[in-house]
């Protein structure tokens, strides 16, 4: 085949150009995104029970939906939570699950439950995280409220017209007509609120009454006594008089066309607006759909210029920063890969050895959209690695060929020759590097999913690029070559040879032979180098976290004060949170790129808390967009430092966070469980831990998710109450008619639906003397006072109460700043200090560490498990090439040697060790393993009878010197640029990167010197392969040039 492809005049070009012309093809299939999807599969199940406190919401909601899961398979966990008129349940289903069946067999299950009280609405089954927010747009504009939300819905339509499809609107609570009745009023009528809505509902009818058949046409027929407005609903008759007066609804109550809830609702310097969240599925792009929003927004201004509208919360252009920095220094890296082989090569040559990478990279991305791979951060640092790694084959093939060139051999001749001979070589180093990527691509847990689209990517760019080595590179080789002399190179071309020729002989051959000759005393110290550097990881000098930090462009503060805060306490709060942030915007603007203002943009939600997982008129979220992170000056947590300083203390705050609104696929640096019946205990417990972490500098936002709820009057009929024709449905029912609501009717104004709901009015349900002013309606119309049928007594309950595996839950959460504390260190003193005696302290509660550690150690875990089988594969392929046990282990050995540059790269460039440096190293033993197995096939190759093997071990290290120091300078040079990225958007990639160029340089030093000595340790101790008189080890049989 190779023959055919180097002797046919078109074949490698058109090979050449089918790949590329099917990446070009498939780039606009593929998606970007900042990180590969790394959510969990989960189904929320959401059942509203209107009215209800938690406690009796987890009582008759939560527990029974558990009760019915039990039979559900695929289960990872459950999590409840229950909290004032509504009950969520998420299931995350376990991997080797179908989630659509298991979206569907939960359905099922839940809809079977059927004593559900009857107040509680229809359950919801949903999939939680099918869509990521893409952009926001803020709309505000001299308008009223109702015209801004029907100005945002019909911008809404049109925005999907245009292809923007996923948009949600926030900013408004449904739209209803509120009847507000008063007591004294419905005594006048001699009604309840119940009675009043039955009343309502029959009087405002449009029903369909059939139809009259003429034998010419039919006629239909349609009673349309139907109002759709508060002037329609006043007119409505609720009750004739004895004189044949009639009553009107507007007579006796007060018709409002109003928003259910009064604190949902978007503020903006001041001003109401709304908040239009673009989103996006899996298989659409965040660039394009965000370019698509900016257009249409661009057009609208010219359109409604009276309009407000500001582009809030975007992704893309964040997304955009960091795929252009990774491009840059791909275009770096290639470019010094490029200068690297021309040193080795002539020009003709080194330009074909590199077309490769494009041709590689294009006939990869074909198959990205099939494999549900992305254009993200990994993948691309991946391309970045792969910089490096392809050119090791094409240099192996390219200087066998020039050596087949130099004797004398026609081009066309030495490039079949050349390829051949190192044919199984190439192909032994492919297996070897999938025999540690393979296993790396199918690592756990949230980290895993976004560290294993590295490897995923590699395995693709390696076997397409095999094809290139095989098939285009010889082709164009035989051209490049036609001309190529060694012997012929002059001035600089000529020094840098014979400086390699220096090192070689001098350098590296005399250093090879000293340590050869002090084998024991040299390998010695190398393991006590490698001691060392396990003991610098180890004893904490060099520190390690789960997941690097990233910066992003926008942060949050999450305001949450107590239950029963009004609306307007929580509004001056807010303000002086706004107070503190423009503080902090003054003080940093003067660093800023010509003065520019820090903060964008800050915008105000009420009732929204993400955190708190609590709603109401007591909690905000002010998000504030930042300078871009390529633009500003200064770090997240210093701006969030100052802004919580200038905030200062505030009155009747439960909580208040401040920082980036998302935590990565690592989760919270600090999250403990508690599990146990007592919530009270547990509270204890959370309360104990929040104080001993508050102990430690740089740990921020500590809090629990249990809290007291709003204060609540519980009551129970009294003896006798039902000998007066009252009984506790009835009783219950008209109490919730009256201080809750009741929906009279439901219609249809337009596009959107609203309810008719009746309560009373704002007047009599402001204090609990209106409770005990209050009369149940009997049968008859007799009103009797609640005080004569009820007693009560006021308790509070809890806001929300959670379930994790069906039992309570309380979680401590906080935040940690690395540049103060280290998390890992923090929680295993935790551990140790605190969690020694917890069980004895409190009995019955158990303990479980989740968020970052949790996660560090599913994936840390795996990796390892990946990289031992990784290793076990290679020994196996070692072992049989070998016909040895012992020689592998001397090949392997290569990978402890690279740790200790790992280990020493990351002490001096002072980065801590994270998951993405254990990814790097894992990769790495790929790469050290087959400078390594070569050198040992040309240590086995120079024995003979007339040569020692300690003569042969020098010789190995000098022949391999030239090839194993340019395979290893080209893939440093091709991640050169971004070890060196002052960006901070690349801090999650430069640990990785400092793993494989560090433990390349120490593997490239150390495998020269090392291997040789080893291998005449074995065979001091005669574990070494022997050779019979007839045998003789072909090194081209190998596939070594």
């Amino acid at each position: 085949m190779i023959a055919k492809f180097v002797g046919h005049p078109t074949a490698a070009n058109l090979l050449m150009l089918i790949f590329l012309v099917m990446g070009l093809f498939s780039l606009p299939q593929i998606q970007r995104e900042t990180f590969p999807d790394y959510s969990p599969d989960e189904v929320l199940i959401t059942i509203v029970y209107p009215g209800a406190a938690a406690e009796e919401v987890e009582e008759v909601v939560c527990r029974r939906v558990e009760d019915a899961l039990d039979s559900l398979t695929f289960v990872k966990e459950i999590r409840s939570e229950a909290r004032e008129g509504l009950a969520l349940t998420t299931v995350e289903m376990a991997e080797g699950g179908d989630l659509q069946v298991f979206m569907d067999e939960i359905d099922q299950l839940v809809k079977g439950v059927d004593d559900f009280p009857v107040e509680v609405e229809t359950p919801v089954v949903t999939e939680v995280g099918k869509t990521d927010p893409v952009v926001s747009v803020i709309v505000s504009g001299p308008m009223s409220i109702t015209d801004l939300k029907t100005y945002c819905e019909e911008l809404k339509d049109r925005m999907q017209e245009e292809g923007i499809s996923l948009i949600d609107i926030e900013g408004f609570s449904a739209r209803r007509f509120r009847v507000e009745v008063s007591e004294s009023g419905l005594q006048k009528l001699g009604m309840s609120v119940v009675e009043l809505a039955r009343v309502i509902g029959a009087q405002n009818i449009d029903l369909p009454a059939g139809s009259i058949e003429t034998g010419q046409h039919d006629i239909l027929l349609r009673f349309a006594n139907h109002h759709q407005s508060v002037l329609g609903l006043e007119q409505l008759v609720i009750k004739t008089g004895s004189g044949a007066g009639e009553v009107l609804l507007g007579d006796v109550a007060k018709i409002h066309d109003t928003f259910e809830l009064a604190e949902e609702k978007n503020m903006v310097n001041g001003r109401r607006s709304a908040m239009l969240n673009v989103m996006k599925t899996g298989d659409q792009d965040t660039i394009r759909i965000a370019d698509r929003v900016k257009t249409f927004i661009a057009a609208e201004h010219q359109r409604h210029p009276q309009v407000e509208l500001s582009i809030t919360q975007d992704n893309s252009v964040i997304l955009a920063d960091r795929l252009r920095m990774l491009l840059v220094n791909g275009w770096e890296g290639l470019l010094l890969v490029f200068l690297v082989l021309w040193l080795f090569f002539n020009l003709r040559v080194s330009f074909w050895v590199v077309a490769g990478l494009p041709v590689s990279f294009l006939g990869a991305f074909f198959f990205l959209p099939y494999l549900g791979l992305t254009i993200n951060m990994m993948t691309m640092v991946g391309l970045l690695l792969a910089l490096g790694l392809l050119m090791d084959d094409a240099i192996v093939i390219a200087e066998n060929i020039a050596v087949h060139r130099q004797r004398g051999k026609n081009a066309l001749t030495a490039a079949v020759d050349g390829t051949r001979e190192v044919a199984a070589g190439v192909a032994s180093s492919f297996i070897t590097t999938l025999c540690v990527l393979g296993p790396l691509a199918f690592i756990e847990g949230q980290i895993g999913k976004v560290l294993k689209v590295v490897p995923m990517i590699l395995i693709l760019v390696l076997a397409v690029s095999l094809v290139e080595a095989f098939c285009i590179l010889p082709a164009h080789l035989s051209h490049s070559m036609d001309r190529y002399r060694q012997k012929s190179r002059k001035g600089l071309r000529q020094r840098f040879d014979s400086s390699i020729d220096w090192m070689r002989e001098q350098l590296v051959g005399r250093t090879v032979d000293f340590v050869a000759a002090w084998r024991y005393l040299f390998v010695g110290c190398v393991a006590a180098l490698f001691v060392v550097s396990v003991g610098l990881v180890a004893s904490g000098k060099i520190k390690v976290i789960g997941f690097p930090e990233i910066e992003g462009d926008v942060v949050v503060a999450r305001l949450l004060m107590g239950q029963g805060t009004p609306l307007e306490k929580t509004e001056a709060t807010v303000n002086r949170i706004l107070q503190g942030l423009a503080a902090m915007n003054d003080r940093f603007k003067k660093i800023q790129p010509k003065d520019q203002d820090l903060v964008v943009t800050a915008a105000v939600q009420f009732n929204k808390n993400d955190e708190a997982f609590e709603k109401g008129p007591h909690v905000a979220t002010v998000t504030v967009d930042l300078l871009a992170a390529e633009k500003r000056v200064g770090r997240i947590d210093d701006y969030l430092a100052v802004w919580r300083k200038e905030t200062g203390p505030l009155p009747d705050v439960v909580s208040l966070t401040m920082s980036e609104p998302g935590f990565g696929p690592a989760g919270r640096p600090i999250e403990i469980r508690l599990r146990g019946d007592d919530l009270d205990l547990m509270k204890k417990a959370a309360h104990q831990m929040q104080q001993w972490f508050a102990g430690f500098d740089g740990v921020l936002n500590l809090d629990d998710d249990l809290r007291p709820g709003k204060p609540e009057v519980k009551l129970r009929l009294k003896e006798g109450a039902t000998a007066l024709g009252v009984d506790a449905a009835t009783l219950a029912g008209q109490l919730r008619a009256g201080f809750y609501g009741i929906t009279a009717d439901e219609i249809q104004v337009g596009d959107a639906s609203y309810e008719v709901t009746v309560r009373f009015a704002n007047q009599d349900r402001s204090s609990l003397d209106d409770l005990e002013n209050y009369h149940v309606v009997v049968p008859g119309g007799d009103r009797i006072a609640l005080a004569n049928l009820a007693d009560w007594e006021i308790d509070r309950g809890r806001a929300r109460i959670a379930r994790f595996n069906n039992m309570r839950a309380v979680t401590l959460r906080g935040d940690i700043d690395t540049r103060i504390t280290n998390a890992k260190e923090l929680l295993a003193l935790f551990e140790q200090d605190f969690l020694s005696s917890f069980p004895d302290r409190y009995p019955g509660i158990g303990v479980t560490i989740g968020g970052e550690t949790e996660e560090s150690k599913k994936t840390q875990f795996s990796m390892v498990r990946a990289l031992g089988v990784g290793l076990i594969g290679i020994f196996i392929l070692l072992s049989f090439q070998f016909r040895s046990y012992m020689e592998p282990l001397v090949v392997m050995i290569a990978i402890p040697l690279s740790f200790i540059g790992v280990v020493w790269g990351h002490f001096l460039m002072g980065v801590v060790i994270s998951m993405p440096s254990l990814l790097g190293f894992s990769a790495l033993a790929g790469i050290v393993v087959n400078d390594s197995l070569l050198l040992v096939l040309f240590l086995k190759n120079g024995r003979s009878a007339d040569i020692s093997l300690v003569v042969a071990a020098g010789q190995a290290s000098r022949s391999r010197f030239r090839a194993v120091l340019l395979t290893s300078a080209t893939t440093i040079a091709g991640l050169l640029p971004l070890l060196f990225e002052k960006s901070l958007q690349a801090q999650i990639l430069i640990p990785l990167v400092v793993s494989v160029v560090f433990g390349l340089v120490a593997s490239t030093l150390l495998v020269l010197l090392v291997i040789p000595c080893l291998y005449l340790i074995l065979s001091d101790f005669g574990l070494h392969e022997k050779k019979s008189a007839d045998e003789s080890f072909r090194l081209s049989g190998n596939g070594v040039e």
